[in-house]
């Protein structure tokens, strides 16, 4: 009796307060965590902790010790308190979403802390039910409906087109939406229906629904719609050109397109039933013109194209293999006939050539393998010819020379002709070289030793003929005294030539003196000079004589 009376004394002291109420938001099937005092410390002084709802208490801790619990519902063995004071809730359902209270007694004062409680569940999934077969352009259509279950609060549906979000407008896009309330779990269903009037640009269109971030598979539609305009199409493998087939091809904006069309072949109707295309075999040039085709049902629905057929003739004359003689001439004839403008140009032996070939007069560098090609455009055709010029063979040069070693001569002999000539010497070699056979020419080198002054015959043949040449070739010392005696015959020569000049000039000089006898004039300077230039005449004399005789 004493110690309630004390107790009801310490309670009436108290002070009592009440905080503003905080929200927290749980999953459903979770355990959520209900702060006290919105997760504040413990107060030092500390005496008791309780948490309680409108229908009871729930359970309460006495400092330093373990927490009691006290409610006999379906809290019972659902409730804890963690260690910082916190009301812990497992298995959330929506009947926890209510207001507990957490009181707190410290010193003198009393306090409580309310917590509103709000239980969220996201949506189980999103489908797309009740889809429409096909869209017809222009015509309302309920695409489908969207649903969405087990969801709190409510969820919200979005319809997307290519991921972009349809608002409806009340014309063509029209969207209703309904909600319905499971009464034991009290969670939420929603559907939502999409009425869609669709365009042409929707045939490829992925329509998707979601909520809360999630979406439904992307589903698609047939929208069909009637033909408005059709095109001719040409297929063909490369250029069109004389032999080929060529495939015509009708094609039509509808959906679904015509299965049957006309083809209008240079004036002939050709009817085509489940196929939008047609072939022409084997092409000429006079398949070249218009072509149309149109729908059966409606002619007027047509299209056409002007079509040309490339051809290319080319023919070269002469073809083959052409042989020519040495300087007769070789008339090219190059005829085409085309559809377009043309490209011509020349090879020889695979070399580019920068104009056409001529033969006037042949020479054996004319001889080789000549292609033309002809191309328009893709189109590509070639010609070729294989020219041979012969002749007799002719020796265009013969020369000696002495060996590098001083020791020995080199005779030379050039020559032309073909088939390749057959060089021959009339005297044995220590060494012959031959040059390679190159247009027509031939150069071959025989290294000799003479001991006597001999004439060298130099001859080449082939099938066609041969000719030769000769050459003198002397000994080392007959080569020797013929060096010494040119050389005395050019200094004889100098001597002649400077007497000459001196005599010369000397008769001018005196012709010179006697005018001036005649006028009366003073030759004093004149006659010393002459003296002077006699003495100059004579000395020159005296060199050019020494040097002939060195």
């Amino acid at each position: 009796m004493h110690f309630s009376s004390c107790l009801c004394a310490l309670l009436v002291a108290l002070v009592y307060q009440v905080s503003g109420m905080d929200t927290v938001i749980g999953l459903y099937g979770e355990t959520i965590e209900v702060p006290c005092n919105n997760g504040a410390p413990k107060p030092k002084d500390l005496f008791m902790t309780k948490w309680k709802y409108d229908d009871g208490d729930l359970l309460t801790q006495l400092k330093d010790q373990d927490a009691s619990v006290i409610a006999t519902d379906k809290y019972k063995d659902r409730v804890s308190m963690a260690e910082n004071s916190s009301l812990l809730i497992a298995a959330a359902t929506l009947k926890d979403e209510k207001t507990f209270t957490c009181m707190v007694v410290a010193g003198a004062d009393i306090s409580e802390y309310p917590v509103k409680l709000l239980i969220h569940k996201a949506p189980t999934g999103v489908e797309i039910t009740a889809l429409a077969t096909e869209l017809e352009i222009g015509k309302p259509t309920q695409l489908g409906q969207c649903r969405t279950s087990d969801a709190n609060p409510a969820a919200s549906i979005t319809w997307f087109k290519n991921k972009k979000p349809l608002v409806a407008d009340g014309k063509g896009i029209i969207i209703s939406s309904n909600v319905k309330v499971d009464e034991v779990t009290g969670l939420t269903t929603t559907s939502s229906t999409l009425q869609y009037t669709a365009e042409k640009g929707d045939t490829a269109a992925l329509f998707t629904c979601g909520a809360l971030n999630t979406l439904s598979s992307p589903v698609s539609f047939t929208v069909t719609y009637p033909t408005e305009r059709i095109s001719l199409h040409v297929i063909s493998k490369g250029p069109l050109m004389e032999g080929a087939n060529m495939t015509l091809k009708c094609k039509a904006d509808g959906n679904p397109p015509p299965t049957s069309f006309n083809f209008h072949i240079l004036g002939k109707v050709v009817k085509v039933e489940n196929s939008d295309s047609y072939t022409v075999t084997d092409v000429t040039r006079e398949s070249t013109g218009e072509y149309k085709c149109s729908i059966i049902d409606n002619a007027k629905m047509e299209d056409s194209k002007n079509i040309t057929i490339n051809y290319l003739d080319m023919s070269l004359s002469p073809s083959g293999k052409v042989m020519k003689s040495f300087g007769e001439g070789l008339t090219l004839t190059l005829q085409t006939h085309a559809s377009g403008d043309l490209k011509v140009s020349w090879t020889k032996d695979n070399g580019k050539l920068d104009s056409s070939p001529k033969f006037d007069k042949l020479t054996y560098s004319d001889s080789g393998k000549y292609e033309v090609v002809v191309t328009m455009g893709a189109l590509i055709k070639k010609a070729s010819f294989e020219l041979v010029v012969e002749g007799v063979p002719v020796i265009r040069r013969v020369a000696k020379r002495r060996s590098e070693d001083g020791q020995h001569k080199v005779l030379t002999c050039e020559a032309e002709g073909s088939p390749k000539p057959t060089v021959a010497w009339s005297v044995n070699g220590t060494s012959a070289d031959e040059s390679p056979y190159v247009n027509g020419k031939i150069t071959h080198k025989l290294t000799i030793v003479p001991t006597v002054n001999l004439t060298v015959v130099c001859t080449v043949s082939n099938e066609h003929g041969q000719d030769t040449r000769t050459i003198n070739v002397s000994t080392y010392s007959s080569d020797e005294g013929d060096t010494t005696k040119l050389v005395v015959g050019v200094i004889v020569g100098l001597l002649l030539a400077t007497v000459v000049v001196g005599l010369a000039y000397w008769l001018y000089m005196k012709k010179s003196k006697q005018g001036s006898w005649k006028t009366g004039e003073k030759e004093d300077g004149s006659t010393e000079e002459s003296k002077k230039l006699e003495e100059k005449i004579e000395e020159k004399l005296e060199e050019n004589s020494q040097k002939v005789e060195v």
